[in-house]
């Protein structure tokens, strides 16, 4: 199993501890590219895919992501 297979297993399970740096990882794997939110965008990232966005707030100081957060990218990605 790859490793975008396993991260997909992972989230679909929707955990508890499912990390910023795994979900950068999935959405990458799916064709998305980190895009710049301008000055002020602070802990917002954007990843774009053609007409496909998605927005996230990095989570501080643990990097977890939260249950709304994990459903989002499902959705986005079509899982």
């Amino acid at each position: 199993m790859s490793k975008k297979e396993k991260l997909i297993a992972r989230i679909m399970k929707l955990p508890n501890d499912f990390h910023y740096n795994e979900a950068v990882t999935l959405i990458e794997a799916h064709g998305f590219v980190q895009v710049k939110t301008g000055k002020t965008g602070g802990s917002r990232v954007r990843f774009k895919n053609g007409d496909t966005p998605i927005t996230l707030h990095k989570p501080h100081p643990s990097g977890i992501l939260k249950k709304y957060q994990l459903k989002d990218i499902i959705k986005a990605l079509d899982l």
